[in-house]
């Protein structure tokens, strides 16, 4: 469904899941979308993913085929999720991808260079779990204490995996005392040996695997960075949780949202208005806080094509999540029924995959 006269926004105003209602959104401003996402519900549980891709589509598309049926193979395996559940299917996805990379790298060597930040939301059994590499955000929105009258505040259930962060910039150089310049501040921002804010994603090969930075087909595409061991990871943090009766809903995002709004403010529109469009209505929210910081109006914003767009804001997806198992209703009961899967187009412009990825796909299964 397209969102007015803004042909790069997409949008379901609201489905149920079987603890509530979920909401998604996505505006696309680079010339292929390199944010994916999806959301799987089942009577027993909800996946949500939010995949950030850099250097290309490739990354991001992979994972938002791949990851979940790790999960459910795992979950299946051990008898429902867990943390190391969780973490097998990330690295099954991440082994998977470099065997894709292995298999295309003669043919599109800048693959090496192609990567997704990863964040990972699954409720089962009223336990909520997250999981999450690079800088895509997870927020919950609670209810405080009856006293302070009927308010929620915004806790953070994810790690920044951005090394602007001080904490990791500190975590990346402990890794590596032996490199003084392991982490660099140019562009205006701190980046893995000037090229890269986040710490840890899926793909990104060539900073993972020396001898990719080797390999003379590398070093005609782009500037070869000399690794003696990886710089990035993809081992992800895992945050699991009792899901509380205070707790309301949560807000999925990658950080194109965050970007432009705190955590506080998001949670605050989520509160203060209706359920129906809401994930449309942060977009909206943040595509207007882009317009003011240029001294624009919105509406010009949204009369900007794609890849230029990509000069004013970064592609942003926006899932929101209602949190409603504690309520018990017969409305809840009849949720419990709602299955199926639901994922943004992989291009908002053209509604289709990108062929010449499809076509390498092909050429390697």
């Amino acid at each position: 469904m397209r969102a007015g006269s803004d042909v790069l926004m997409w949008h379901t105003d609201l489905k149920p899941h079987a603890s509530g209602d979920f909401s998604i959104a996505v505006v696309q401003a680079n010339n292929h979308l390199e944010d994916q996402s999806q959301v799987f519900t089942s009577p027993f549980a909800t996946y949500v993913g939010v995949y950030d891709g850099h250097g290309g589509p490739e990354a991001s598309r992979f994972v938002n085929k791949h990851l979940f049926p790790f999960l459910h193979k795992f979950a299946t395996e051990q008898g429902g999720l867990s943390a190391d559940v969780i973490k097998r299917a990330f690295n099954a996805t991440e082994e998977e991808f470099l065997h894709l990379v292995k298999q295309s790298f003669s043919l599109r060597p800048q693959i090496a260079s192609v990567g997704s930040c990863c964040l990972v939301g699954a409720i089962s059994n009223d336990v909520l779990y997250v999981a999450n590499l690079g800088d895509s955000r997870a927020v919950l929105g609670k209810r405080v204490s009856e006293e302070k009258g009927n308010k929620v505040v915004a806790e953070r259930l994810s790690t920044d995996h951005n090394v602007g962060v001080e904490e990791v910039r500190k975590e990346v150089k402990e890794l590596h005392p032996d490199d003084s310049h392991i982490v660099v501040y140019t562009r205006g921002v701190w980046r893995i040996k000037g090229i890269i804010q986040v710490s840890r994603s899926i793909g990104d090969v060539y900073l993972k695997k020396p001898e990719y930075n080797r390999d003379p087909i590398f070093q005609q595409f782009g500037n070869p960075v000399p690794l003696k061991r990886p710089v990035i990871t993809a081992e992800p943090s895992v945050l699991i949780r009792k899901i509380k009766p205070q707790d309301q809903f949560l807000i999925f995002a990658s950080d194109g949202l965050w970007e432009q709004l705190s955590d506080e403010a998001a949670v605050n529109i989520v509160f203060k208005n209706p359920r129906a469009g809401i994930a449309k209505r942060l977009l909206r929210a943040a595509l207007q806080e882009v317009a003011r910081k240029r001294e624009m109006r919105y509406g010009d914003i949204k009369k900007i094509g794609k890849g230029i767009r990509r000069h004013f804001h970064d592609d942003i997806t926006v899932v929101v999540i209602y949190l409603d198992q504690h309520r018990g209703s017969r409305t809840n009961r009849m949720k419990q029924n709602a299955t199926g899967c639901t994922a943004a187009p992989v291009d908002i412009y053209s509604f289709n995959a990108d062929e010449g990825y499809e076509d390498l796909l092909q050429t390697i299964t």
